[in-house]
């Protein structure tokens, strides 16, 4: 496939999933023709065209991630600047993701953890943990859902008719996970 090919069938669902997490038109525009640019300079290392979807949404994630990170570099304060003693960081999706993850059955935990993490391959998974590949996938699945019905009881977020999450972090003292 070409990197228009892929544009035409997949820009509309990753713009919104972009649009999801970081809310901003003009930003979510940005931020997926940043993705399809790693898109068409990597295309070639991409060895099973049936995984091309979740390898553009891996994609367009490390993206937001990276967003979000510089982000988080330019608004920080200078260490010569004053902080107010009753300061608190403001509360977010990773404090949620973070509860959450605790939260699940070791079962689960581990071999998502190492899968989507770590980045490990799953048969390699298997291997670590002594398990079956199918025993695995089927926990790493499990506790995706399990990840996404959590934000879904934490700040009750809900599924769009697309599937994805949509809704607003709660403050910290109206989170019924991370609280």
């Amino acid at each position: 496939m070409t990197t228009h090919d892929i544009w035409n069938a997949y820009a509309h669902d990753i713009k919104y999933f972009i649009l999801s997490k970081v809310k901003e038109p003009a930003i979510a525009d940005d931020l997926l023709q940043e993705t399809f640019i790693k898109v068409h300079t990597k295309k070639d290392m991409l060895k099973n065209d049936e995984k091309l979807k979740s390898w553009l949404f891996s994609i367009a994630r490390f993206t937001v991630m990276d967003y979000f990170r510089a982000q988080k570099t330019v608004n920080k304060l200078p260490d010569t600047e004053l902080v107010e003693p009753d300061f608190t960081p403001e509360h977010t999706e990773y404090d949620c993701l973070r509860g959450i993850i605790k939260s699940l059955p070791k079962k689960y935990r581990d071999p998502l953890f190492l899968s989507d993490i770590k980045g490990m391959k799953q048969a390699d998974i298997a291997q670590q943990l002594q398990l079956a590949l199918p025993t695995v996938k089927s926990q790493i699945q499990r506790g995706r859902k399990l990840i996404t019905q959590g934000f879904m009881d934490c700040c009750d977020f809900t599924r769009n008719e697309s599937g994805f999450l949509v809704g607003e972090i709660k403050d910290k003292k109206d989170c019924k996970i991370c609280h």
